[in-house]
C-alpha cells in the first residue's frame, strides 16, 4: 500500500519531437516531470496536502499524478492542457484535468467549470482554486502536458 501524499504542485509543459512520443517526453521535461515514473491517479487531493512551488523528485521515483495531455502531428494545430484543484475550507480537494485541440484560455474556462461542478455535486464550498495550463502550436509533432504531482 502506498502512503497518502502530503505535498502537491502544479506543472505544465509543451514540446516538439521527432515522433509524438518524443514530443510528449519533451513536454514532461519542460514540466519538471520527465525523469520520474508517473502513476496516473484519479482526482482527489488528500486532506491537508501542502502546496509547494517545486518538488525534489529522485530520478526513477514512482510519482502519483493527475494529468491531462495530448499530442498532434498536424502542423499549425493549437493544442492545450490544463489542471486545476479546488480546495474547501477543510477536508479533501478535487483535481480536474483537461486537454484538447483548443487554446489555453478555453482550456482554463472549461476546467474552471469542471471544478465548480465537482464541488456542487459533492455539496462542498470552494475556498481556494489553483490552475496551471499550457498551449502549443504544432510544428511537426507537438505535445502538451499539465499535471498535479503528489508527493510525500
Amino acid at each position: 500500500m502506498l502512503p497518502t501524499p502530503t505535498k502537491f504542485t502544479l506543472v505544465a509543459g509543451a514540446g516538439e519531437g521527432y515522433t509524438p512520443l518524443n514530443a510528449f517526453d519533451r513536454a514532461l521535461l519542460e514540466a519538471r516531470a520527465g525523469n520520474v515514473n508517473l502513476i496516473r491517479v484519479s482526482s482527489i487531493l488528500p486532506p491537508g496536502a501542502e502546496y509547494v512551488e517545486e518538488l525534489a523528485l529522485p530520478p526513477g521515483a514512482l510519482v502519483p499524478v493527475a494529468y491531462g495531455a495530448t499530442t498532434s502531428s498536424t502542423p499549425g494545430d493549437i493544442i492545450a492542457a490544463a489542471v486545476a484543484v479546488g480546495i474547501p475550507a477543510e477536508g479533501f480537494g478535487v483535481i480536474m484535468e483537461y486537454s484538447g485541440h483548443t487554446s489555453r484560455l478555453e482550456a482554463e474556462r472549461i476546467i474552471r467549470q469542471m471544478v465548480e461542478e465537482s464541488f456542487a455535486i459533492r455539496g462542498l464550498e470552494l475556498k481556494k482554486y489553483m490552475v496551471k495550463s499550457v498551449e502549443h502550436q504544432v510544428i511537426k509533432n507537438g505535445a502538451v502536458f499539465a499535471g498535479i504531482l503528489l508527493w510525500y
